[in-house]
């Protein structure tokens, strides 16, 4: 379920018990699914623009992006892009750890430059590959050659076979640059890296794990930025390519919420209910509930609902919360009526506070 509907869930849970409340609903992303429909909701004359792009498996998707309305500073408007929506994960049939690319995003990225938008803003989360932003570069004009001179092709099972980077061809920014909003602040090599850490997620096993992060490591000696720089590990090494290509990276927490005036909301609210879909020890760092949670006023109670709730989780900043596994018995059970288990939720948070 996507964020606005989960809080309108939730909402109409804790009002069967509490109908005198006043619930303002403010859906929130991160930077993944979800950032374009906040975004939307927040800015009046936003417009989806269609696109059809190659998926992570090379597959056509009919995707969108959108635009929104020009300012007296980017008078040709921004372009929102989701990568999600582009090479993200869901768009896979079957898992290709070591094939899937970035190649969707960077057309997105190039339809948007030609639709003339002064300023791009990428979502990086729910990536299927782990190739460094290798792709996306590629489709915005880089070449990467073998030994032999030949084009590598794309995915991080290529990197490694990368012997001559060519950015002849790399389109220039948009005259209001290009933002890309993360939310998370791993490197792109070493243990915590995009491989280490992402890669399994993905279905890359211990040894493709190692192969993809030697692959980046090379990717990254011949590229000019930065691998250590917190987020360059994002989306699968997405962020990585972007920072090549002159980006810069952004906590998408923060931004969407100033965006949709999260901070004053959360200042004067009573209690606040904020959710997450897996709540783990990764989850303090850039997610979504952390930043809700720090803008809690002083006597705000903040109130966490995930689908489930890892052993390694740090609840410290949540006076109360609930995982939704746990209250339907099974994550079988809550996924096959997530709806009925978030009114459920809400409406027994709501009794806590009665």
């Amino acid at each position: 379920m996507g964020a606005a509907n989960v809080a309108a869930a939730l909402a109409e849970g804790w009002l069967w018990e509490r109908p005198e409340d006043k619930a303002v609903l403010l859906p929130m992303a991160d930077g993944g699914e979800g950032t374009m429909a906040a975004f939307a909701a927040a800015v009046p004359g936003a417009e989806r623009v269609a696109v059809r792009v190659t998926g992570p498996d090379g597959s056509p998707v009919d995707s969108a992006w959108l635009r929104l309305p020009p300012t007296p500073d980017l008078p040709s408007g921004t372009a929102i892009i989701e990568l999600g929506a582009t090479s993200g994960i869901e768009l896979l049939e079957r898992l290709r750890p070591l094939e899937a690319h970035t190649v969707g995003l960077g057309q997105a990225i190039a339809a948007a430059l030609t639709a003339g938008v002064s300023r791009i803003v990428v979502g990086l989360g729910s990536s299927a590959s782990t190739d460094g932003g290798a792709g996306l570069l590629q489709a915005l004009g880089a070449r990467f050659l073998n030994a032999g001179g030949a084009d590598v092709p794309p995915g991080g099972a290529g990197l490694s076979a990368i012997a001559t980077v060519d950015l002849t061809g790399l389109v220039s920014l948009p005259p209001g640059g290009v933002v890309a909003l993360t939310d998370v602040t791993n490197p792109l090599l070493g243990a915590a890296g995009s491989a280490a850490v992402f890669g399994p997620q993905k279905g890359a096993d211990p040894g493709q794990v190692a192969q993809l992060d030697t692959g980046l490591a090379h990717f990254a000696d011949l590229v000019d930025a930065d691998p250590s720089t917190p987020g360059a590990g994002a989306a699968g090494g997405a962020g990585f390519g972007l920072l090549a290509w002159g980006a810069t990276l952004q906590p998408g927490s923060s931004t969407v919420g100033e965006l949709i005036g999260l901070p004053n909301a959360g200042a004067q609210a009573d209690i606040i209910v904020t959710g997450e879909g897996s709540y783990d020890g990764q989850s303090a760092a850039g997610k979504v509930p952390a930043y809700v949670a720090s803008l809690a006023g002083a006597g705000t109670s903040v109130l966490l609902v995930a689908g489930r709730i890892a052993p390694d989780a740090e609840l410290s900043a949540f006076a109360s919360f609930m995982s939704l596994t746990d209250l339907a018995g099974s994550a079988e059970h809550a996924m096959a009526d997530t709806g009925r288990w978030l009114r459920a939720a809400g409406a027994q948070l709501a009794r806590g506070v009665v």
